[in-house]
């Protein structure tokens, strides 16, 4: 049976779709926002996945991931989270081990994040296209906008993303972070139009709708941005790098810390 996300002030989104009937469940876990239009992207998201799906929240919305974790004998657990920083690292192992704790019959495999990944980049793409936007257009510099990070190496990522998204024909891709780091997505889209970009665009490496992408939007184009493409939602792509990474988890589950 599939679990639904509660959205604040709207009450639970059906999540109807094809779940696989005696395969080991999915709990997906999303960052979580007040803005619901963020729980409703996930389950779009998770409707097109072919799994016995659950979804839990690390903040924000129910239910919980032990909430969504309960009754289960044995599930694959899997960040809906785009960059492997402190929430993949320390709050969902911490939230998982609690989890255990209560239940200890539980048998969990943790997956990855969903990024990086070369799918993520297609989705990228596939956003910017449905903006009028041609992939690899020399005549076009895009700002890759992630959310940001206080920890660094979630940033490199993005940054080595970034660089190698360059290689498809752009006039240029410059990262840029919505939060935590530097620069800020306005900082980044003048600092390409006083470097001669004929045009800017930008592509929000984000999951759902909500204020870091609002506020990238509004960023973007007070400093010039002539396009700001869709956050990924539920993309075709994402679909398939959510089933890579079940398939994965099930194969070889990423350790978990304590």
């Amino acid at each position: 049976m599939r679990h639904s996300p509660v959205i604040p002030d709207r009450g639970p989104v059906p999540l109807a779709g094809g779940a696989a009937p005696g395969g080991v469940p999915l709990v997906a876990v999303a960052h979580g926002s007040r803005d619901p239009r963020a729980a409703a992207t996930v389950a779009a998201l998770l409707d097109q996945v072919p799994l016995d799906v659950r979804v839990a929240y690390l903040d924000h919305c129910a239910p919980s991931l032990g909430q969504a974790l309960h009754g289960l004998e044995e599930a694959v657990v899997l960040p809906l989270l785009l960059t492997e920083a402190y929430h993949s690292r320390v709050d969902l192992p911490a939230a998982l081990n609690e989890a255990r704790a209560r239940e200890p019959r539980l048998r969990v495999s943790y997956g990855a994040t969903l990024g990086p990944h070369p799918l993520l980049v297609s989705a990228l793409e596939r956003r910017l296209a449905e903006a009028g936007v041609p992939a690899g257009d020399p005549g076009t510099a895009v700002v890759l906008v992630s959310a940001g990070s206080s920890d660094a190496r979630a940033n490199a990522v993005v940054a080595g993303m970034a660089r190698s998204w360059r290689r498809a024909g752009w006039w240029t891709v410059s990262p840029a972070y919505a939060s935590a780091a530097g620069p800020a997505p306005g900082e980044a889209v003048a600092a390409l139009l006083r470097a001669g970009a004929p045009r800017v665009v930008v592509a929000p490496y984000l999951l759902a709708p909500g204020y870091f992408a609002d506020k990238v939007r509004r960023e973007a184009l007070e400093a010039g941005a002539e396009v700001v493409s869709d956050v990924l939602g539920p993309a075709p792509e994402l679909v398939r790098v959510v089933l890579e990474r079940y398939e994965a988890a099930r194969r070889q589950p990423v350790p978990l810390a304590g």
